[in-house]
């Protein structure tokens, strides 16, 4: 869903386990906690906080 990034919450070369919250994303006023899909390593952060994303925007990839 659109909405405001609040938080990034992890780096590129952090791991990360599957269910961890990567980001917090503000959307109809209500903060959602972006989780991890998988076990893995942060390749890229694309977003910063503050910034606006699209319902299918790639805000972080896992390597």
């Amino acid at each position: 869903m659109p909405g405001l990034v609040i938080s990034i919450d992890v780096k590129p070369g952090q791991e990360v386990k599957a269910g961890e919250g990567v980001a917090i994303v503000e959307a109809m006023k209500m903060q959602n906690i972006i989780r991890a899909e998988r076990d893995g390593t942060i390749a890229k952060v694309n977003v910063a906080a503050g910034a606006s994303v699209a319902a299918d925007e790639v805000m972080i990839e896992l390597g």
